[in-house]
């Protein structure tokens, strides 16, 4: 159940990740979820580290954290493909 969940936040956080960042991104679904799941367990680590809950506990820093995370790993993935191109 917690791997649905994860899953859940994880497009949720790089949706509004896509959002925020301005242009246009060349990511599908499945990148979007990918690295929307990545920012939600950096989040997760992140609030855990500074002692907030663990890392399977959504809570609003972890989720401004992993939405921040995803808006970077946005801007990551943006610069390696484009290099590629």
């Amino acid at each position: 159940m917690q791997l649905i969940g994860l899953l859940v936040v994880g497009l949720i956080i790089g949706a509004l990740a896509r959002l925020f960042k301005p242009g246009r991104q060349r990511l599908g679904l499945l990148g979007t979820l990918g690295l929307g799941v990545a920012g939600a367990l950096i989040g997760g680590v992140v609030a855990s580290l500074l002692g907030t809950g663990n890392i399977w506990e959504l809570n609003v820093l972890g989720f401004v954290v992993a939405v921040i995370a995803a808006f970077a790993l946005i801007g990551v993935a943006e610069g390696v493909s484009a290099k590629q191109r």
